[in-house]
């Protein structure tokens, strides 16, 4: 496996999504210094990123690729080209991070297990939401029993669409996997890590309601999955967060156990705080736990992994993950008011 030596810079190939920034901001503040960022389209997201972080835009990425001092390569490209970006990462011996989905459809996953066993680089993926406070808090919960053996997890993520905002490949399917790869591979990950168990089966179905012009934008979904050992969980997204909502997606997680039941509200409630909160409840009465953050971020967590050292999400998390969203797209019911 190739490590990231002792470079001290890193690079941007693909800035479609201002995801992206999560990485530079981390990078940087773990004192690496960006070599530059590739963009060839979208100029507008690019120069604003460049501006706010204090980068430098270029024209060939082969520069990038070709630096000896480059430990890593973040890449927010069009969803169903990041596998190029990732093989390209692989001929060059550069490890890289991406923004979230890694693929789009059963042949990108099979690309993306070509390069988990050949071995050449390690990937990581941008699954933020294992190092929000709320979830390091709960999972710890389930770690040491208060919340007894999980039965049942739900979770809702709904999302503000702002389409005149959006690029067009946003709402083809083909380029953006759709929104079962696009937005469940968080909750996918979830699962695993939640549960310390495996998908079983997944019944899937995604809706349409808006937007007729992109014939093939779906704005709602919805998956029931079974865990092995019995535990069940029910998944939703959609794109309907009215514009004047006081978030971007009022998102919850339910939690069911044994011993008692977990609720979080990924951005707070909008009537006390927009802080994310815990709430729990088992032989004591409903309380808001003290959130306690992960010790260390999702990119050195990654960078530890390139160096061999031990590491939260594995390439083998974010296979598994990209499995379980594919079938879920793949047997997808399609609903419509037709």
């Amino acid at each position: 496996m190739i490590g990231i030596g002792q470079g001290r810079k890193f690079g941007i190939i693909g800035c479609q999504h201002a995801h992206i920034g999560i990485f530079i901001e981390e990078m940087q503040a773990l004192g690496y210094e960006c070599a530059g960022v590739y963009e060839p389209d979208n100029k507008r997201l690019a120069l604003s990123l460049a501006d706010r972080y204090g980068l430098e835009l270029i024209g060939d990425r082969e520069s990038l690729l070709n630096d000896e001092q480059l430990a890593v390569i973040g890449c927010a490209a069009i969803n169903s080209e990041k596998m190029d970006v990732i093989e390209l990462c692989e001929l060059h011996g550069k490890p890289i991070m991406i923004d979230k989905p890694a693929i789009t459809d059963r042949a990108g996953l099979l690309r993306l297990r070509g390069v988990m066993e050949r071995g050449k680089i390690e990937v990581g993926m941008m699954l933020t939401e294992r190092f929000r406070p709320s979830l390091h808090t709960v999972h710890q919960l389930i770690e040491s029993g208060d919340l007894g053996d999980i039965v049942h997890i739900a979770m809702r993520k709904p999302h503000r669409l702002n389409p005149d905002t959006r690029p067009a490949w946003h709402f083809d399917r083909v380029q953006s996997g759709g929104i079962l790869n696009d937005l469940l591979v968080h909750d996918f990950d979830l699962l695993r890590w939640l549960t310390r168990r495996e998908v079983k089966s997944v019944s899937s179905y995604m809706g349409k309601h808006i937007l007729p012009e992109y014939p093939t934008f779906y704005d709602a979904a919805g998956v029931q999955v079974i865990m092995n050992g019995g535990i069940t969980a029910q998944l939703y997204a959609d794109w309907h967060t009215p514009a004047g909502s006081w978030t971007w997606g009022d998102g919850r997680i339910f939690i069911t156990g044994t011993l008692g039941i977990a609720e979080i509200r990924l951005e707070g409630d909008p009537l006390l705080s927009s802080d994310e909160v815990l709430l729990v409840i088992n032989e004591e009465e409903l309380r808001s736990m003290p959130l306690a953050s992960p010790p260390l971020s999702l990119t050195q967590d990654f960078l530890n992994r390139i160096e061999g050292k031990d590491s939260m999400i594995s390439f083998d998390d974010i296979y598994k993950a990209s499995e379980a969203t594919v079938k879920a797209d793949e047997g997808a019911q399609i609903l419509s008011r037709e």
